[in-house]
């Protein structure tokens, strides 16, 4: 290859490398994030979304949601009914965006102590679910992470929400085994027996260890147990 012809090679992939940059960017900024909506009567809305930056009414006024945060996927998961109050001064900059609270979604409003709050994970967050600083001031959801909202319930005597269920399911050609833990606000777990698994139209009862059996086949689970929050709905796994 002659060095002209390679001279204009080279510049033609940096053109299309400087040109792909800023798709790499946003992509990496709006990650997908996976958002389970649970309502005070159980009932629950699960969706994939893209967390993009989404502006928030409140009053009058528009206010800025950054990308990455809970709140932006919640606003772009367009659940409907969404009213939030501002406790700062948000603005058109997303980083006035950290006191918003969501104070209804749909025909769900706070009460009292009672509210909508969100988990990250298994872990209740600390932050405003707009806060440029992440859940727990430490940086921005990123692609995959699970966020559960929920209307929590306070306990007087322990000052904490109700606790969110989780399970984990394993199939082979015998059967499907599901075990389910509950978190408590801190994100620590615990066995849960007696609570109700749902797969393909079947449903099964966990043991005193926590596991429940449902028959081959089934390929997606989830479970609900009185005075917790329903799970995400998950794929069953192989061993």
């Amino acid at each position: 290859m002659s060095a002209l012809r390679e001279t204009r090679v080279i510049a033609a992939a940096v053109v299309a490398a400087a040109a792909l940059a800023p798709a790499a960017t946003a992509q990496a900024a709006t990650p997908k994030v996976r958002e389970l909506v649970v309502f005070r009567d159980g009932s629950a809305k699960q969706k994939t979304v893209t967390a993009r930056s989404a502006t928030a009414r409140v009053g009058r006024r528009r206010c800025a949601v950054g990308a990455r945060t809970p709140l932006a996927a919640l606003i772009r998961s367009h659940i409907g009914g969404l009213k939030l109050k501002d406790y700062g001064a948000c603005s058109r900059r997303t980083r006035d965006a950290a006191g918003l609270y969501v104070a209804a979604i749909g025909r769900d409003r706070a009460r009292g102590a009672n509210g909508w709050v969100y988990k990250v994970g298994n872990k209740l967050a600390s932050a405003g679910a707009g806060d440029p600083a992440g859940p727990f001031g430490r940086g921005k959801i990123r692609s995959g992470t699970r966020v559960t909202w929920l209307y929590c319930r306070m306990n007087a005597r322990t000052a904490s929400c109700q606790r969110t269920l989780g399970v984990k399911a394993v199939g082979d050609a015998s059967g499907v085994s599901v075990t389910v833990r509950s978190y408590d606000d801190r994100g620590r777990s615990k066995l849960v027996a007696g609570a109700t698994v749902h797969g393909g139209g079947a449903t099964a009862t966990t043991d005193s260890s926590g596991v429940a059996h449902l028959a081959a086949g089934v390929t997606r689970v989830w479970a609900e147990s009185p005075g917790t929050v329903r799970s995400f709905e998950e794929r069953v796994g192989t061993p």
